[in-house]
């Protein structure tokens, strides 16, 4: 890992809905439209954050019929990020915001909220 990776990577961990959203995708992978109604935030400002976690080699989207589901990264690079997705599962285990946020994951959908033709 590089010093630009390593800077990339801890600037994706710098904001707290970034770790919501990567918490999120550890239980499945959710839609644009379905991580904006669980943040409650713009759509403009969930895109950005899910730009920042997939330059940071955090997550991958996945184009699945008229979906992108953006998830967690099966391979990300072996130091930091390795590390980090390794051990996402404890982090915040005891946070009331993550837990309302996992409540949130296992019931939203997005045949509901996403106006896809």
């Amino acid at each position: 890992m590089d010093l630009r990776s390593l800077t990339k990577t801890y600037k994706a961990l710098a904001e707290p809905n970034r770790l919501r959203i990567l918490k999120m995708l550890q239980i499945r992978p959710l839609c644009v439209c379905e991580i904006t109604d669980i943040l409650m935030l713009a759509t403009s400002t969930v895109s950005k954050h899910l730009y920042l976690l997939r330059e940071a080699d955090l997550i991958v989207d996945r184009k699945e019929g008229k979906w992108v589901n953006y998830q967690l990264n099966d391979h990300p690079d072996p130091m930091v990020a390795d590390w980090l997705l390794t051990h996402l599962a404890r982090l915040l285990a005891d946070d009331e915001t993550v837990r309302q946020d996992a409540e949130r994951v296992r019931t939203v959908d997005r045949h509901q909220l996403c106006a896809v033709e």
